[in-house]
């Protein structure tokens, strides 16, 4: 769990205290690779296997040397070289030989990373060849480390590669680990800032949902049925089978012969959680006759292992049968630090035997999903194996995301899984489901919160405007980056400056390294609000923007704003800022202020009307003005 918690911070974790110095030297010198590919130039073959199967292990890659790479090496190298990677450039190898290999891999675009390896031989010189590799340092993009191997006789290397901010390492394995434990740093930074692809908007019924789970808890029970399990999973748009109880076997046959056969026929309990346990579960029924047998043998199963209290019927449903079909789990349980907790990977009643699973806390997007997926064995089955079509893994992305949105805005969920949640090219389905609540005595406020705060819906809401069309303002997400960069291009150099206090051209103001940092929000700190149009033919777009941001370890607040010049002076400025000192209020913010130039006198206003009051140098031009707003009650 800590690691899933790690991964979800950007946190880089080693299993070595040793680790912990060699990562800190290679990411404060080295930029991180942009992919798993390594490529090892090397004057003695065994060390090249040994960064081999070091990098293999932590599960990095070889790069596959390009056609012009080879073909470079070729004319460059004797004709005894390995011919691949690891690139052998033979135990004669000079400082030019070595600087050359090093040239022409550092610009193969197959490349992600480079090991240089040197072992002390007869024709050998270690500090030359160091000497000559210090011009290559610095390759955007791709970290160079190196492995002087030798002790003292390469100590003067060493210490001149070391002063070129090239990490060295006494041996290669050690080396390839380290650009594994980069990769891994670099795929988990970009799992955090890589900006989703957009949602499913209006995929839940809330409200339905939270009215399943009202009426089994007003009913004293903590465990929903299946029925009732399989609804609560609609309610979020997850595919279910078409689940129908029946009370005797005359009802079960009926049912079964109106959804057609085969069937599956399972307990219908209201206290037992795994129906296979007590006998509880029968697949494959071909008849009327067969499905009344397998209600009679139920009953009889649960009564003698459990007691005749826990029958109240069976559910039937459609037998599933995908071709080409992967059984997999999806579920949540509570954690005593981290609150919920999700589970995904390979399903069905040997699950506990592969144990092929994969932690993450919610809330999730479509990235986060995706690379939920990709940690586990059964992800490259779901990409199709051996002939076999892939599953639609953008569906099941989209599952995964719903699934995580059910369990943060259902806090009375205390387990809840999906077993199996069968794959297949023809789609997904939930087959069979079991959701578990908290004790009836339990109080809200001691309910488990997520360890990440999950989007915050109440401060979704409409605003009509003076024309009388309607707008939308809600808080950002990350996948609003597209919009707005659209955005900022309607923006004109006036509200430009106004906004940032200095002329900031387009290309700055849009890059994703910038965007990030407004996109993807950490709501216990920083709030931003956006006004989205939705035009009635046409993509929505962003016109307005808002920004809350919480003052480390303080109790004040900065606000900044921004209305899209062609929206200006409908009202959208007063409202994105009473709605900003609204939230400042439920957050329990001290004070909101900001900081303006002095001619922004619009803004003033605005601020001023809403109880701001402006603390301005008077007959200064140049300097700045601040608003502060005191909330006493907060």
């Amino acid at each position: 769990m800590l690691d899933a918690a790690f991964r979800r911070v950007g946190v880089l974790r080693v299993n070595q205290i040793g680790d912990v110095f060699d990562m800190a030297e290679v990411l404060g010198k080295q930029p991180r690779p942009r992919g798993p590919r390594l490529t090892v130039v090397t004057n003695a073959g065994g060390p090249g296997v040994l960064a081999t199967d070091a990098l293999i292990t932590h599960g990095g890659e070889l790069a596959t040397l390009s056609a012009d790479a080879r073909t470079r090496l070729d004319a460059l190298l004797p004709a005894s070289w390995s011919h691949g990677n690891p690139i052998d450039v033979l135990g004669d190898a000079d400082p030019s030989r070595y600087a050359g290999a090093l040239e022409i891999v550092a610009s193969d675009e197959n490349t992600d990373g480079l090991l240089v390896v040197l072992t002390p031989q007869d024709m050998t010189d270690p500090t030359l060849t160091a000497q000559a590799l210090t011009r290559y340092a610095h390759i955007e993009g791709k970290p160079v480390l190196a492995s002087w191997m030798g002790g003292a006789q390469v100590a003067a290397g060493i210490d001149i590669l070391n002063r070129a901010n090239i990490p060295t390492f006494a041996f290669p394995d050690a080396a390839a680990r380290a650009f594994c434990y980069m990769w891994s740093s670099s795929y988990g930074l970009r799992a955090l800032y890589e900006t989703p692809a957009p949602g499913q908007a209006g995929a839940a019924d809330t409200i339905r949902a939270a009215g399943i789970i009202e009426t089994v808890r007003s009913s004293g029970r903590s465990l929903l049925d299946e029925v009732e399990s399989k609804r609560l999973l609609a309610a979020y748009g997850i595919p279910v089978t078409d689940t129908r109880s029946a009370t005797t076997a005359a009802d079960a046959r009926a049912v079964a012969e109106e959804l057609g056969f085969p069937v599956a026929v399972k307990l219908y309990s209201r206290t037992i959680t795994h129906k296979t346990d007590v006998g509880g579960v029968k697949l494959s029924l071909e008849s009327g006759d067969a499905v009344a047998r397998a209600f009679e043998s139920i009953r009889a199963s649960v009564t003698e292992r459990a007691g005749a209290e826990h029958f109240q019927g069976v559910t039937v449903q459609p037998m599933v049968r995908p071709s080409g079909g992967y059984e997999l789990i999806l579920g949540a349980s509570m954690d005593r630090q981290f609150g919920p907790v999700l589970l995904f990977g390979t399903g069905g009643q040997l699950v506990e035997v592969f144990r092929d699973r994969a932690l993450a806390l919610p809330p999730l997007n479509r990235t986060l999903a995706r690379r939920m997926m990709e940690q586990t064995r059964i992800f490259r089955a779901l990409q199709g194996v051996r002939g076999q079509a892939p599953v639609p893994l953008a569906a099941l992305e989209g599952i995964l995301v719903r699934f995580s949105d059910l369990v943060v805005e259902n806090p009375w969920i205390k387990e809840i899984d999906i077993n199996p949640l069968i794959a297949s090219p023809e789609g997904l389905l939930a087959v069979d489901a079991r959701v578990v609540l908290h004790e009836p005595t339990t109080r809200r406020e001691d309910l488990p919160r997520p360890a990440i705060r999950p989007y915050p819906t109440q401060y979704v809401k409409t605003h009509r405007l003076p024309n009388g069309s309607e707008v939308l303002i809600r808080p950002i997400r990350p996948e609003d980056e597209g919009l707005l960069i659209a955005f900022h291009r309607a923006l004109s150099e006036t509200s430009v400056r106004q906004r940032y206090m200095a002329p900031l051209r387009l290309d700055q103001r849009t890059t994703h390294e910038r965007l990030i940092r407004v996109c993807f929000s950490d709501y216990d700190r920083d709030i931003a609000l956006v006004v989205e149009n939705r035009p009635s033919s046409g993509a929505p777009e962003i016109v307005a923007v808002g920004r809350l941001g919480r003052g480390r370890a303080t109790d004040d607040a900065e606000f900044a704003l921004l209305v899209r010049d062609d929206w200006q002076r409908r009202g959208l400025g007063t409202e994105l800022l009473r709605r900003i000192v609204d939230i400042a209020r439920a957050e329990r913010i001290r004070r909101v202020t900001a900081t303006m130039l002095p001619n922004n006198t619009a803004m003033m206003r605005i601020a001023e009307a809403l109880g701001f009051t402006v603390h301005a140098a008077p007959g200064d031009s140049e300097a700045t003005a601040e608003i502060v707003l005191p909330l006493t009650g907060a």
